[in-house]
């Protein structure tokens, strides 16, 4: 892994660089820091005209205010400069931006979405000339050729519509089904004979269970399995007198319940007829089913009991056995959601990186619903775009090692 961090380091650098245009600009070279202007901005120059670049965003959202001035560093009117930018950014956008004179700057009419990751193509038109400046400002940004991609194992899907389902998470154990465990009595009074199941057997509707001779008639006669099923208990054995109640117990366990026990806060979101999500404790086995019973009154201890009922034809579902219970409490299709192990921070905001043939840019992402796999993204990433699932931490490392500077 170390090596793969230090074979995408030597990659990861984005140079800026402009260029000043009516064929008497500057050429700052991908070499040398571009020049700053008196408000921190970035400052083109040529004959006639420079130009200042800011993007102001304290306390507002970002807008691009440029300065303009002389050659010899004095302030010119805005009123005098007619502007436009055009901002290309990965993947084919281009933001247009007209300006408008307020105070003494020009003020761009469109809001500089994140990232402020853009190559710049500037227009101005001052004292009948025309000026034309081209420059690039990267952020987040780099270029990986396809083996370095597949040495460093970063894999990628499109983002779009994902069912989110919000959950709520309880315990529960699995139990018999009343209505499926089947107590065995003899129909007449008598003594065993012989006993033909042991406790665990598999037995089949109407088997023979036990042989019993009538105290009466001092004739035998079987008792036989009222279903299909697991003998779960086996009190009697030959000799006994069939006073003693149940004889064998055999259970159905082709389904079984799921009994869980709910907290105030979590009946309050809960009602029945609710999708829940079954699985043991190992994460082995999992269902989804629906909660078929919610208790109309509380237990002493403040807790509401709950039932579930889930298919067990294989037997992994074993009475006695733990569980965890996901409750569904909302279920809603959203039309773009991206992995959970795509998140990453930039600047201290979520991102994740997008992928544009072989350049990789972060995407500021604003987050709605989210489940164990997938998290909404409510805006800062378009449908269809393409975006790293898997390590993309190696991404994050080396745009940091390049600077995450974020100065205009």
């Amino acid at each position: 892994m170390k090596s793969y961090l230090f074979i995408l380091a030597l990659l990861f650098h984005a140079p800026l660089f402009a260029a000043g245009g009516h064929g008497h600009g500057h050429d700052d070279a991908a070499h040398k820091e571009p020049a700053e202007g008196p408000h921190g901005g970035r400052l083109l120059e040529s004959d006639g005209l420079n130009l200042e670049i800011t993007i102001f965003e304290s306390g507002i959202p970002p807008e691009m205010r440029i300065y303009p001035y002389s050659t010899d560093g004095e302030s010119i009117s805005p009123d005098l400069v007619v502007l436009t930018v055009n901002l290309n950014r990965t993947g084919g956008q281009q933001d247009l931006i007209d300006f408008n004179s307020e105070m003494d700057y020009l003020l761009g009419d469109a809001e500089i979405v994140e990232p402020h990751s853009f190559e710049v193509e500037i227009n101005a038109t001052y004292n009948g000339n025309d000026y034309h400046w081209h420059f690039e400002s990267f952020e987040g940004r780099a270029e990986i050729p396809l083996r370095l991609q597949e040495l460093s194992e970063i894999k990628t899907e499109k983002a779009g519509e994902k069912t989110i389902k919000v959950t709520n998470t309880v315990y529960g154990i699995v139990a018999k089904a009343e209505n499926q465990v089947f107590h065995v009595h003899a129909p007449y009074a008598g003594i065993v004979q012989s006993v033909d199941v042991e406790t665990g057997d598999q037995v089949k509707k109407g088997q023979r269970l036990l042989t019993v001779r009538n105290q009466q008639t001092l004739q035998n006669y079987s008792i036989t399995s009222p279903a299909a099923g697991e003998v779960t208990l086996r009190p009697v054995k030959r000799g006994d007198h069939t006073d003693i109640g149940t004889l064998v117990e055999v259970s159905d366990l082709s389904s079984v319940w799921v009994e869980m026990s709910m907290f105030p806060k979590d009946v309050e979101v809960i009602s029945k007829g609710m999708p829940v999500i079954i699985s043991d404790l190992h994460g082995d086995h999992s269902v989804e089913t629906k909660l078929d019973y919610l208790s109309p009154q509380m237990t002493g201890g403040h807790i509401a009991r709950a039932r579930a009922t889930i298919a067990n034809p294989d037997g992994d579902w074993r009475p006695g056995m733990h569980v965890k219970v996901k409750l569904i409490i909302e279920q809603a299709k959203v039309a773009v959601a991206v992995k959970r192990s795509a998140l990453q921070t930039f600047r201290d905001m979520p991102v994740v990186f997008g992928k544009f043939g072989n350049v990789f840019e972060v995407r500021m992402v604003q987050l709605g619903r989210q489940d164990n796999g997938y998290v909404e993204v409510t805006g800062g990433l378009e449908p269809g775009t393409e975006y790293v699932t898997n390590n993309s931490y190696l991404l994050k490392a080396e745009v940091l090692k390049d600077g995450a500077s974020h100065d205009h």
